[in-house]
């Protein structure tokens, strides 16, 4: 089985027909998404690409606890962005500027006036946000990012600006938290060249590495592992991984780093097993 996961394109309204390198549209189509699918051997997280030429919708997640206790299993959905590229003025909606009842954020929702009432965070390449569920959160346009999830497609829309998608104000409702978002807990800046923890669990860890990773690091990979180049090529198991592209090692050991390379890696943890 190759190491190499397989490229998804995925097409949406608010996605980009010209794309940032090394990525390429299809001509006449507007890519929002570059998924990276999971295989057998890490299939707890998913890996993607997002580009947006338009805001997303206004969006939560819920977390294990409540899609265990909804009786469909661990299905929660805890994310992170790594901003990669941005258009002037772009921007992230996480959380609200002040405290919000149900009531209120339904009637906002219903009104369109919730996308007022978030905090809009202005946002340059090497920002990095933490998504915890049950954060009301909406991508702006113009930005580029990296996203690194809970390996989960439950999404519950609370606004989505006129377009005609289905809403789920109902279940959104009953797990959206209406606070404001933590910058200092939640979000880091990540330099272009340089190795930092993004994340340490308790779902998944998250690193970047640039170059050859100091001993520690291993130590914080002892099973399986995505590897995401952003700058030069690794080689997992004899096979090449360039930029644009996502790979899943068994072992730590099986990845050959590159000197003057960037890049991420993830693994997921007892808890999201």
């Amino acid at each position: 089985m190759s190491a190499i996961l397989p490229i998804r394109q995925v097409e949406k309204v608010w996605g980009m027909d010209v794309l940032p390198a090394p990525f390429q549209a299809p001509e006449g189509e507007r890519i929002g998404e570059i998924w990276f699918e999971p295989n057998a051997v890490l299939p707890e997280l998913l890996a993607k690409y997002i580009f947006t030429s338009e805001a997303l919708s206004v969006q939560v997640h819920p977390s294990d606890a409540q899609t265990i206790a909804k009786g469909i299993g661990r299905q929660g959905k805890e994310e992170c962005w790594l901003i990669v590229a941005t258009e002037p003025g772009a921007q992230l909606a996480i959380g609200f500027d002040e405290e919000i009842g149900e009531d209120a954020m339904r009637a906002a929702a219903l009104d369109g006036s919730i996308e007022k009432l978030m905090t809009w965070h202005d946002i340059v390449p090497g920002d990095f946000f933490y998504i915890p569920a049950n954060t009301v959160h909406a991508i702006g346009a113009g930005v580029s990012l990296i996203e690194v999830q809970q390996n989960s497609d439950i999404t519950y829309r609370l606004y989505d600006y006129g377009r005609p998608r289905e809403l789920h104000l109902e279940e959104g409702m009953a797990i959206s938290h209406g606070e404001p978002y933590s910058l200092e807990k939640w979000h880091k800046r990540v330099p272009a060249h340089g190795s930092q923890v993004l994340v340490d669990g308790p779902l998944f860890m998250l690193d970047q590495v640039a170059g050859i990773p100091a001993p520690e690091t291993a130590l914080r990979y002892p099973a399986a592992l995505l590897v995401i180049p952003r700058e030069g090529e690794v080689t997992i198991a004899g096979e090449v991984v360039a930029p644009g592209g996502c790979a899943v090692a068994t072992r730590f050991d099986d990845v050959r780093f590159a000197d003057n390379g960037v890049c991420l890696i993830a693994r997921a943890c007892a808890a999201a097993a």
